[in-house]
């Protein structure tokens, strides 16, 4: 067997490249700085530390976290602020600086608050504590090794630490479920790392054993502590640390009590700014992916068919795992699309014939190949899809297409794999830009109806208008009470919908399921239906009423079923319910973002007046005299219980 050479070699090459471009942009936000104009320059930092390593992205953290929210937020109103809340047992200060540089990356601003040492028990329970009281997105509750063997008796055996560790299970699903109940955000806990300074003080290896088992199943406890108690979610940290990250370092824990590493809060830093930015709702939609060079070896216009690399050799086999990688993503609802300078039909025919291939025709929602600029192309494939080009991922191996990219569309994620193929598949899920908290049947749903939704396209360019299009469309709409089956994808609508986003505000699948509990409150589901399938559940409406008046407190609709009067009528839906239950008026806020401003008008359009607006946050009221019917073209169907009043 003859293999690769020189892949040690030029790994260090674009290591060293990468570090080189890293040093500079961090020279350029301390040169900010020193001029004072960190603050004022501020949008520039997302561009400076977007694709810096690790060891200097934590420079840049250090000192990006001494600036002050307030002072940011400012000077830039329009920055996205995510509140961080981080308690736990041990020393976490170090926690800050690499939390702050992975939000900043992403564009978010964080606040963070601090807990004080070996309070998290406190924090948690008391519904008054600090905590609560900061009304956090993200409650990072760090769970370290001491949290256990600070209580072991003196000398242990493997069934004191299990009973130990059992002990710590009941009280964080009690602390767990408090927080459920009392608290908004998000609850983070993560698995806790067994130190070998720690197991070898077992000479024999039975007990050992004995202590790796009772460990491993402590933590598939904790790990499986979202079925009884679905509000929190659990890092792996076994997934960070066999990367070769250290976990402890006796020196900082038996002197600091940090009884975590750096490196590894660094790398847990990572894995909550993902979670951060999916609260945030910037989890993204869509992974465009070239094809020479990235999904297959070599160049379809030069080598043919026959000579581009797939499954043979082991440059073929890389590709085909990157392949794999792909499909898998795609199973779960992540919509793929190909974006490749080349000619149509020899791509058609790779991925209609060629053996090696996993990737086939079904598997992308488009083939966008051609021999125009790729950032033309993302443009008009993101149109084609009515989705945000904010929610594509792209992904090339060339730095010309992929400085193209970062130019003429700032707003996409852009991910350069290189020239060598094994490192793929760890450059793509790096940045984890397609995780969420919980996968729903929409989720899986996903790439079939962005498919229709092409269709759609295609008989819209074919109509003689856009009224005959809508009337030949036969949409049909539905608006029912929301059912406990449909609290994970009411969730995900607020955390994943920003352009029809009315108040932008994220709710958790516990806080949807506590409104579907409040007499006073009805959530409502959006359900549409055309010729070409069903779009499934689409919008929500968020509401509550008091006394003789019903408020919305959120209008959400997805972007697949923009302009087809989905809107129109769900609204009118509300409006006639409101007034048949006795409501002498409809009060909805509209509440500025920079995502939803083309909706500013969507309530005036439809009969509200306004009461109150200051720029950003707008209230107006219907007073249920007139209202307008669904649009002609739109079949409504009214499944309405009655609302509560207090």
């Amino acid at each position: 067997m003859v293999f690769p050479v020189n892949l040690a070699m030029g790994e260090a090459q674009r290591m060293s490249s990468t570090s080189e471009l890293g040093t500079a942009s961090v020279g350029e936000l301390l040169g900010l700085h020193q001029a004072g104009q960190l603050v004022s320059e501020y949008p520039k930092v997302r561009r400076l530390i977007s694709d810096l390593p690790g060891d200097q992205l934590r420079r840049a953290g250090r000192l990006l976290s001494r600036l002050d929210p307030d002072e940011v937020l400012r000077a830039h109103p329009e920055t996205r602020t995510v509140t961080v809340a981080i308690t736990g047992h041990g020393t976490l200060n170090a926690l800050i600086a690499p939390l702050t540089a992975e939000l900043a990356r992403h564009g978010l601003l964080l606040r963070p608050v601090l807990a004080h040492f070996d309070s998290y028990v406190f924090d948690l329970a008391d519904p008054d504590s600090q905590l609560y009281a900061a009304l956090p997105d993200l409650v990072l509750c760090v769970l370290d090794p001491a949290i256990v063997f600070d209580e072991v008796p003196m000398p242990w055996q493997p069934h004191d630490v299990g009973r130990v560790f059992d002990e710590k299970l009941e009280l964080l699903r009690g602390l767990a479920s408090r927080f459920q109940e009392t608290g908004r955000g998000t609850l983070v806990l993560n698995t806790i790392p067994l130190p070998r300074e720690l197991a070898t003080q077992l000479v024999d290896y039975r007990s050992r054993a004995t202590l790796g088992a009772l460990w491993r199943e402590g933590n598939a406890r904790l790990l499986r502590l979202a079925d009884t108690c679905p509000g929190p979610v659990v890092l792996d940290i076994d997934t960070l640390i066999t990367g070769g990250i250290a976990a402890t370092d006796p020196r900082l824990s038996t002197y600091g009590k940090a009884h975590l590493t750096p490196e590894l809060l660094a790398a847990y830093a990572a894995q909550a700014g993902h979670l951060a930015r999916h609260v945030a709702g910037q989890t993204k939609k869509l992974l465009a992916i070239d094809l020479d060079g990235t999904a297959w070896g070599g160049t379809l216009s030069d080598d043919g068919i026959d000579g581009i690399e797939v499954a043979d050799g082991f440059r073929g086999q890389a590709f085909r795992t990157f392949q794999q990688a792909v499909r898998q993503l795609a199973a779960q609802g992540v919509l793929v699309a190909a974006v490749s300078k080349n000619d149509p039909g020899p791509v058609q025919q790779v991925l209609r014939e060629h053996p090696g291939m996993l990737l086939r025709e079904a598997d992308f929602v488009r083939v966008a190949a051609s021999w125009r600029p790729k950032h033309e192309s993302l443009v008009e494939l993101a149109a084609d899809l009515n989705v945000g080009v904010d929610s594509i991922v792209f992904v090339d191996d060339s730095p010309y297409e992929t400085g193209l990219i970062r130019r003429e569309l700032p707003e996409v994620a852009v991910i350069q794999v290189g020239d060598e193929p094994a490192w793929h598949v760890r450059k793509l899920l790096a940045d984890g830009w397609f995780d969420v908290i919980e996968l729903t049947a929409e989720d899986h749903a996903r790439p079939e109806r962005y498919r229709e939704e092409l269709v759609r396209q295609d008989f819209l360019s074919s109509s003689a208008s856009i009224q005959d299009y809508l009337q030949d469309l036969r949409v049909s709409v539905r608006v029912t009470v929301a059912t406990g089956a449909e609290v994970g994808r009411l969730s995900q609508l607020t955390l994943r919908t920003n352009q029809f986003n009315l108040t932008a505000e994220r709710l958790r699948p516990a806080d949807v399921q506590a409104l579907m509990c409040d007499p006073r409150a009805l959530v409502l589901a959006v359900h549409a239906a055309d010729r070409f399938g069903d779009n499934g559940l689409v919008g929500a409406m968020i509401t509550h009423r008091a006394a003789d008046t019903v408020y919305i407190d959120n209008f959400l609709l997805s972007c697949r079923v923009f302009a087809r009067g989905v809107e129109q009528a769900a609204l009118s839906a509300l409006l006639r319910h409101a007034q048949a239950t006795k409501a002498d008026s409809v009060v909805g806020t509209y509440r500025r973002t920079e995502r939803n401003v083309n909706v500013r008008e969507f309530y005036a359009r439809h009969g509200f007046e306004t009461v109150t607006d200051d720029g950003d946050i707008a209230t107006l009221r219907h007073e249920l005299g007139q209202i307008a019917p669904p649009p002609a073209h739109v079949q409504l169907a009214e499944c309405l219980e009655r609302m509560a009043s207090t």
